[in-house]
């Protein structure tokens, strides 16, 4: 039964390989898709699969984190439900930060501890996926798994940056390798069926998907590895051996967000013609905070494959495979292609719009005659008129008082005022 279950999300450190999107706000509240949140991934994964009990276990820039959840996520007063934000804490018994995914559940099992379950489910909050829980929990009961670990199948190229994974005739994991080189990857094949033979994908890379039985949980990390920091490297590999380590094969379309390449990829592939992540699927749901925002208004903008959030007036000349966020502004006579424009926070009333022209600053959102190309633009931005941004593989990597480049791709910072005629 979903009831019997718990979720724990994690978090995540303090989102390094993200900055500037994680300079002020933690990593699973990183802006996605234009309205939701990193977090509203798994939390919807959680809902839509019956699981409404749910810990989200953070410790750096938590604010906008807790302000999100506090707002989103309320269930009835009549049901056991709730999304709670755990944050690293000095205690008594342990006065330090949490050192890595097995010490933060350890630290925060006090917390737990009080809430029956059968079985502890846990969740990165930095992947993008559908996933129906509930037939990973009913594979791992009727296995008699002790610990049941989501794979994917990858191809020769990912397997190296993955845990893998090989199965026994029963489906339990008999052994793993943490990021294997590309010399021994031929003793790692395995048999992850003819479709996903067929595209080359012949290795299983550990999702970062567990699922405990409960009492398991609480003896590794109280008892019987009381020191250790990370599931992925030091209590799974041991698991393997002493217990029934069953593997879940997930089939479908799951993409870990760990850097800035990956994140805007993901973002951008949402404007595909069949986006491989479907937001359009009412039985896969992903819930974010419910803002009462005006539907947006477009004129004179040819639009060619663009994702455009509410409350955004737009005027551009063009789009193309863009994601326009929930109350952006864009001028008329500008371009965006390749672009994950995350919006604003707030409407500014036409008093203060009055008062940011007196003072000769632009206004929020983008301005007129822009050329914007291969470009994040974080939240707040104030970008003027005439301003030319063209990422690519000619700019060298950087970090910039207003932005950022990484891969390639210009990242403008949140708050950032870009002047008029501004080029890079």
């Amino acid at each position: 039964m979903a009831t019997s279950t718990m979720a724990v999300i994690l978090g995540g450190g303090a989102g390094t390989r993200l900055f500037p999107l994680t300079a002020s706000r933690s990593k699973p509240a990183v802006p996605i898709a234009g309205k939701y949140r990193l977090v509203d991934i798994p939390i919807s994964n959680c809902i839509n699969s019956n699981i409404n009990r749910m810990w989200v276990l953070t410790q750096f820039n938590s604010a906008s984190l807790n302000k999100h959840i506090k707002n989103t996520y309320q269930f009835s007063q009549f049901s056991s439900g709730f999304v709670d934000i755990v944050a690293a804490e000095q205690t008594p018994d342990n006065p330090g930060w949490f050192q890595g995914t097995a010490d933060a559940v350890r630290q925060s099992l006090r917390h737990m501890q009080q809430h029956e379950c059968e079985y502890v489910l846990i969740l990165s909050g930095d992947q993008l996926y559908q996933m129906d829980f509930q037939k990973m929990i009913d594979t791992h009961r009727s296995s008699g798994a002790d610990i049941s670990i989501a794979t994917i199948p990858v191809n020769d190229r990912e397997a190296t940056e993955f845990g893998i994974m090989k199965v026994n005739e029963e489906g339990m994991i008999a052994s793993f390798i943490e990021k294997p080189k590309k010399d021994v990857l031929e003793s790692w094949v395995s048999d992850t069926g003819a479709e996903m033979q067929a595209q080359g994908r012949n290795y299983l890379a550990s999702m970062g998907i567990y699922i405990f039985n409960r009492s398991l949980l609480f003896d590794l990390l109280l008892t019987e590895h009381a020191s250790a920091t990370d599931f992925g490297k030091e209590i799974m590999p041991d698991s393997i051996d002493k217990y029934k380590v069953a593997s879940y094969q997930y089939d479908g379309y799951w993409t870990d967000i760990g850097n800035i390449y990956s994140f805007f990829e993901a973002n951008l592939a949402l404007t595909d013609e069949v986006p491989a992540f479907n937001l359009f699927d009412k039985t896969q749901t992903i819930y974010t905070r419910a803002r009462m925002l005006p539907p947006a208004k477009i004129s004179g903008t040819q639009l060619e494959k663009t994702i455009i959030a509410e409350g955004s007036i737009i005027n551009a000349s063009r789009l193309e495979k863009t994601v326009i966020g929930i109350r952006s502004r864009v001028g008329s006579g500008t371009t965006m292609l390749n672009t994950y424009m995350m919006g604003c926070d707030y409407f500014e009333t036409m008093e203060e719009m009055a008062r940011t022209s007196a003072k000769g600053l632009p206004q929020m959102g983008v301005g007129e005659r822009c050329y914007i190309r291969n470009c994040i633009i974080d939240k707040n931005v104030r970008m003027g008129n005439d301003v030319s941004i063209n990422g690519g593989d000619h700019l060298e990597a950087q970090d910039h008082a207003l932005y950022t480049i990484k891969d390639g791709i210009v990242v403008v910072k949140k708050n950032a005022v870009i002047p008029n005629g501004f080029r890079l």
